[in-house]
Formats: structure tokens, C-alpha cells, sequence
């Protein structure tokens, strides 16, 4: 609970830490409209595409390693793919606007959809915003019609609602992101608000943002926190300390969509590339 305490004053108050700089590295990719990025443990990086309908995997040196997609409803086809999320042996992909989450392996190979049109009306969704899994396996899904997020296990079958009018703990307004920690804790923006859940749906902590958040993603142990020509870093896995807390203003042209951290570097999505820097130690 402390570390979420600390969290919090990352987003509520003035940060008790000294300046510090990014040290640029380079730049990678082209893209159109890239929406979201997701690096997994190997250190392949998935970039998805709303504009061109496409879903890209690189390595490290921007290489293109596979693309997939193209506007359709059909398998590997999508209509504004959102959110990505990649694990060592899965790609998941949020395809909006087809009203469903589709299954990749590792080399973008399809295997299987979770579609809100094969389902119980009460666990449909629609216009999946944002998608995750826990270290259990569980599937996250942001419904941002129903302003909700639903659970399922690894066999696509639903578990529980988090944030809905039947859930209980808290009701959602407007949910546009989540992400979610190695401590299978959910952090979602909600409107003005940054909303902590356990993987149970039950509410941990509501805070309001002063410094607007637009994306959150977890990885190599680490909160990034996008916004408007800023990035926060969270080390979770570090002392409890609030040096520890890092805020970067980035020199951006354009606007940051999303970022990551892979092997002490980040990896900063903008529309239209990829900007790497240097995290100090």
C-alpha cells in the first residue's frame, strides 16, 4: 500500500526530486498513427496502427520483423486496433471498432478472438478500449461502451465485472486506459481520476490528476506515466523511496502516445516513430 501511496503524490503533488534528463539514443519505426506499444520479455516490440489498420513487430534496431492486418472483420484483419499487449508467448489485440479482442502468438500468428457478439448479453462489450493480462493469465478487457472492465480466464470464459453498475466496489464514469502491475493490481484513468483495483474488482485508492495522464503501461518492473510532453516513472521493484520517483519533461515534436521500457531503455511511441532514450540510473 505504501508504494501506491507514493504513486499517488506522483500525481497529486510537487515531486521532491531533482531534475533529471533523458539522454536521446536514436529512433526507430514509421508509422501512420501508431496507438499503443507493448515490449515483451525477449525484447520484441509491438506497435499497433489505427490508421493503416496494421500491427507491426520489431526488434531493438527498428527492424521490421512481420507486419500484419489491414482493414477487415475477418481473422488478422482489424478496424482501429487500439491497445496492444504482449507477454512471451502471446499477442493480444484490441480491435475496436470489430467488437473484440484478437490472439496472436508470438510471430503474429493467429490463434483464437474473444467477440462480445458469441456471448450472454451481459458480458457483451463494445468498443474495447484497452487490453491485459495478469500473471495468472487472466484477460482484462476495457468496454469503454459500458464503462467497465471484464475478467476472464485463459479460456475466454468471464469471471467478473470490474467498475459496472453490478460490480459493487466503484462505478466507472468514462475509462479510457489501464495497465496492470506485477502485483496483478489494475491502475485505469477514469475522466480526471486515477483508480486503483485489486484483480478482484475491489477498489484500493481514487485519486484526482493534476498533471494529465493519457496512457499508462507496465514493464521491466516500471509505472510509465504518458502525458502531455511528460513521462513518469514508477520503479516498483525499487525501495520505497520517494528519490526513487522519476519525472522527465520530454523535448517532443510530437505528441507522446505511448511508452515502454525495455533493458534501461525507453521507448517512447509517438504517431508517427519510436524515440529512445537512455534512463538514468
Amino acid at each position: 500500500m505504501y508504494k501506491i501511496y507514493l504513486l499517488i503524490l506522483l500525481i497529486i503533488a510537487p515531486l521532491p526530486v531533482k531534475s533529471q534528463e533523458l539522454i536521446y539514443s536514436g529512433e526507430i519505426g514509421s508509422f501512420q498513427s501508431a496507438s499503443s506499444i507493448s515490449i515483451n520479455q525477449s525484447g520484441f516490440i509491438f506497435v499497433s496502427d489505427s490508421r493503416t489498420n496494421e500491427i507491426f513487430k520489431l526488434d531493438t534496431l527498428g527492424n521490421i520483423l512481420k507486419s500484419i492486418g489491414g482493414y477487415g472483420w475477418s481473422a488478422s484483419s482489424f478496424d482501429n486496433p487500439s491497445d496492444i499487449f504482449a507477454n512471451t508467448l502471446n499477442v493480444y489485440a484490441a480491435d475496436r471498432n470489430n467488437d473484440r479482442i484478437q490472439i496472436f502468438d508470438k510471430d503474429l500468428n493467429y490463434l483464437s478472438e474473444i467477440s462480445s457478439k458469441k456471448r450472454n448479453e451481459r458480458f457483451q462489450f463494445r468498443y474495447p478500449g484497452a487490453v491485459g493480462v495478469n500473471s495468472q493469465g487472466d484477460l482484462f478487457v476495457l468496454d469503454t461502451d459500458n464503462s467497465r472492465i471484464l475478467k476472464f480466464n485463459f479460456r475466454g470464459e468471464f469471471i467478473t465485472e470490474i467498475g459496472g453498475f453490478e460490480s459493487g466496489s466503484f462505478i466507472l464514469n468514462k475509462p479510457s486506459v489501464f495497465t496492470i502491475n506485477n502485483a496483478n493490481q489494475i491502475f485505469l484513468i477514469d475522466s480526471d481520476d486515477l483508480v486503483i483495483f485489486d484483480q478482484f474488482g475491489n477498489l484500493i485508492r481514487k485519486t484526482k490528476q493534476i498533471k494529465k495522464i493519457t496512457n499508462l503501461n507496465f514493464s521491466s518492473n516500471s509505472l510509465i506515466l504518458t502525458g502531455d510532453g511528460f513521462i513518469g516513472i514508477f520503479n516498483d521493484g525499487e525501495n520505497n523511496n520517494m528519490n526513487e520517483i522519476k519525472h522527465f519533461t520530454l523535448p517532443l515534436e510530437e505528441k507522446a502516445i505511448d511508452a515502454s521500457i525495455y533493458n534501461g531503455r525507453l521507448y517512447v511511441l509517438t504517431e508517427n516513430r519510436i524515440q529512445i532514450y537512455k534512463t538514468p540510473e
